[in-house]
């Protein structure tokens, strides 16, 4: 009597990396052929005892640079509950590009008994000449993987000292189309105004607070904040740069902003801020920030700091005669304690005046009696030079500056604002 062989139970796994030729989108795939080619072995099989089971393992449009794909993750779990003897695949790197996640799979096959073939490569790990053709083909596969990733990595930095844009979050004030970015119309002009109001303010946090209070927000629908402006401005993608590990190259996309503007911009930053933070400008607050105007060119007048010893000091400079190597404004700069003392004193007899405080109180509903109590002197001697730069954007809409004379220009829109925000502190 001639003792009946062994059953093998195989079970065949097929994978491919593109969704293209998958399961549904055509009748014949190379799943479908990877699957034909097992089989047809199986059978060649026979009289060792092989047999094929029916359950299909496939997985399609799956990487095989990791072991997280469910047709595999399911075959793993019929091996562990012990119904296969031997995992049959068309090609070794169907199974695993990785030799280190082959190595883990080869842990699992040899705790549960359970054999690995490949079909083309004549690999059979239930023989020792298979187990180390084994190795040595997944060596090279291994080897092979790794090339191409540094061929991908080297393409990329090719590409990015090209000024190409190589996906990625995409900047504000920009759209992506077609691997490439434009100008976003409706961002756009956000980013221009963010640049050419820190020329004339050098305030990240008053340029959140007006686009806040003009009712736009960022991408994701949400407030300004200063930081968030801070990076903008420092980006140097909206001059039509690209940067890569801290060097710059000239990007193939659109700029925003003109070369001169980001130019002014940097030295401001560089002037106001010589200490920064990561994630944004260390900003030092000036009570006239954005407020002081040239009466004799109209531009900004701009905060310019100096050290003396471990003191800062700063003066106002016209911003246009600002880095000039002559003087060419008669206004030229003042000192801050000059000017900010004479905007001071002005600003108190304004809220000190019968008539203005009867006009805020018919405009804001707090009666004189709340005002004279909150602005009394205490409040000016110890008001620090925030609340001053928020109390004098809100009531002046600017105060200029001329050779002999100083020019305010009075608003009370936002005055209600401010003096709420003084109560409820």
């Amino acid at each position: 009597m001639i003792a009946e062989k062994t059953k093998i139970r195989c079970a065949i796994y097929t994978r491919k990396s593109v969704d293209d030729g998958t399961l549904d989108s055509q009748e014949f795939s190379s799943l479908d052929a990877q699957r034909e080619a097992g089989e047809a072995y199986i059978l060649s099989q026979k009289a060792n005892g092989w047999e094929c089971l029916p359950e299909h393992y496939d997985d399609g449009g799956f990487s095989g640079g990791n072991i997280n794909r469910p047709a595999l993750i399911r075959l793993l779990d019929d091996i562990k509950a012990g119904k296969i003897d031997m995992v049959v695949v068309y090609k070794l790197d169907r199974l695993s590009r990785s030799l280190t996640d082959f190595s883990d799979l080869q842990v699992i096959f040899e705790q549960y008994h359970v054999s690995f073939c490949s079909v083309t490569q004549e690999i059979n790990t239930s023989t020792p000449a298979g187990r180390m053709m084994l190795n040595i083909l997944m060596s090279f596969g291994q080897y092979e993987r790794e090339l191409v990733a540094e061929r991908t990595r080297d393409k990329y930095v090719a590409s990015r000292k090209r000024g190409m844009w190589m996906g990625g979050f995409v900047p504000y004030g920009y759209r992506s189309e077609n691997k490439k970015i434009f100008p976003d119309p409706t961002e756009a002009p956000v980013v221009k105004r963010m640049f050419q109001r820190f020329v004339e303010t050098q305030s990240p946090k008053l340029i959140a607070h007006e686009l806040n209070q003009d009712g736009l927000t960022s991408r994701k629908k949400k407030a300004w904040v200063n930081t968030y402006v801070a990076r903008i401005l420092k980006n140097p993608v909206y001059v039509g740069d690209v940067e890569y590990k801290g060097e710059i190259f000239k990007g193939e996309h659109e700029a925003i902003v003109s070369r001169q503007t980001w130019n002014r911009v940097q030295e401001i930053i560089k002037s106001n801020c010589p200490y920064e933070r990561s994630g944004g400008i260390t900003e030092i607050t000036v009570p006239l920030k954005g407020i002081l105007r040239c009466g004799h060119c109209g531009c900004a007048m701009i905060p310019v700091f100096c050290t003396k010893g471990k003191k800062r000091y700063y003066y106002y400079y016209c911003n246009t005669d600002y880095h000039r190597s002559e003087k060419l404004c008669p206004v030229g700069k003042i000192g801050s304690s000059i000017i900010e003392d004479a905007v001071k004193e002005q600003t108190v007899r304004i809220f000190s005046s019968t008539f203005f405080q009867e006009t805020i109180s018919k405009a804001t509903g707090i009666t004189v009696a709340e005002l004279q109590r909150i602005f009394r002197d205490e409040f000016w001697l110890e008001c620090s030079s925030l609340e001053l730069n928020r109390l004098y954007s809100e009531l002046f809409e600017k105060v200029t500056v001329h050779e002999h004379q100083l020019a305010y220009e009075i608003k009370t829109s936002g005055i209600k604002a401010v003096i709420e925000g003084i109560m409820n502190t």
